[in-house]
């Protein structure tokens, strides 16, 4: 990858804001366009096991735009902390945090982005708040509409998606992933096998249909060689930030399904079905999770949707940051500010 201008932990260019909303803290990002005139607010909302750092390449691009640039810690994450109440992780307390980070900064309009889990939260906050948000792109995440009816992750793998199998592991009753990721060490080496790096035995880190390999995460001699996608201060500073709140707080959004189909049975019926905002897909090749097939009739939902395409892993933010951002950018001009609705 050539080089990118990104942030550091330490970088100059971000301040450190704060909002409250429904009775919680939110920590996030915040980086103000680097051009004479602000063009408009971007909101970007991150996903697992990630942070609000990892937009850290694209802030500098979108910057230089002319748009300031917010980058929320989610909860169970960072900063924002978090919370013995399953319902604070929710779609709706997300999109209610982000309005409320909106009416701080004084924007009566905002742009969304977001990354895995962050990529289905901002089609959720766009559906919410229809009004407040003018535009939407989400990296890896297609768009699946609230359902009727409840379906579960177990259904879910029992049928169309045998690759969430993980998520049983990650949402499981008896916490099991929690109590085995316990201190800095171990969230070190189950961020750097998350992120890419492998095994010294050559055992897969995380395989979709199964989960994490929480042996090997135990086994000390079975180190992980270090992930090519983050540098020793990036990776430094991840583990520093899991380890304030631990890893169950992330683990929560995989215990959610319930939640957010409660929460969404009150979303108007006209927001419901779809999202009328331009929107970008950005889909990641190599996704073993979240496959390309998955958004197949998305136009169907989105009519006005534009597709792009980036050869990477499911860290297309970093793994590829290159073609993330020029896919990003280009759709910015045309659509953002050149008033088309689609590309």
């Amino acid at each position: 990858m050539d080089k990118l201008d990104k942030l550091t932990p330490d970088d100059s260019r971000i301040r450190h804001g704060y909002v409250n909303s429904n009775g919680h803290k939110w920590h996030y990002l915040d980086v103000a366009a680097s051009t004479p005139d602000e063009r408009g607010l971007v909101v970007l909302i991150h996903g697992f096991p990630d942070i609000s750092l990892a937009w850290r390449y694209q802030i500098p691009m979108l910057s230089a735009l002319g748009l300031r640039c917010i980058a929320l810690d989610c909860m169970g994450y960072g900063l924002t902390g978090t919370s013995s109440n399953l319902r604070d992780f929710g779609y709706k307390n997300h999109a209610d945090a982000v309005a409320a980070i909106a009416k701080e900064a004084g924007a009566s309009r905002i742009i969304l982005g977001g990354h895995d889990w962050g990529g289905l939260v901002v089609y959720r906050i766009a559906q919410w708040y229809p009004d407040l948000v003018s535009h939407v792109f989400s990296v890896a995440t297609p768009f699946s509409a609230p359902m009727e009816q409840y379906v579960s992750t177990e259904q879910l793998v029992n049928g169309p998606l045998p690759q969430f199998g993980y998520q049983l592991q990650f949402g499981s009753e008896d916490h099991r992933v929690e109590k085995v990721l316990q201190g800095k060490s171990l969230i070190r080496k189950f961020l750097s096998g998350m992120y890419g790096g492998k095994l010294a035995s050559g055992k897969t880190v995380m395989v979709p249909e199964t989960g994490v390999d929480l042996e090997a995460m135990a086994d000390e001699k079975d180190e992980v060689k270090m992930t090519a996608l983050l540098n020793d201060e990036e990776l430094d500073y991840y583990v520093d930030q899991f380890a304030v709140n631990g890893v169950e707080g992330p683990c929560n959004w995989y215990r959610l399904r319930k939640v957010n189909w409660e929460d969404e049975k009150a979303m108007p019926v006209s927001q419901r079905a779809g999202i009328q905002q331009p929107v970008l897909f950005v889909q990641a090749t190599y996704d073993s999770v979240l496959r390309p097939e998955m958004s197949k009739g998305m136009e169907k939902a989105i009519p006005n949707l534009t597709r792009g395409e980036v050869p990477s892993s499911h860290w297309a933010l970093w793994h590829n940051g290159n073609k993330t951002n020029e896919i990003i950018k280009e759709w910015f001009e045309g659509v953002v500010f050149g008033g088309k609705s689609k590309l």
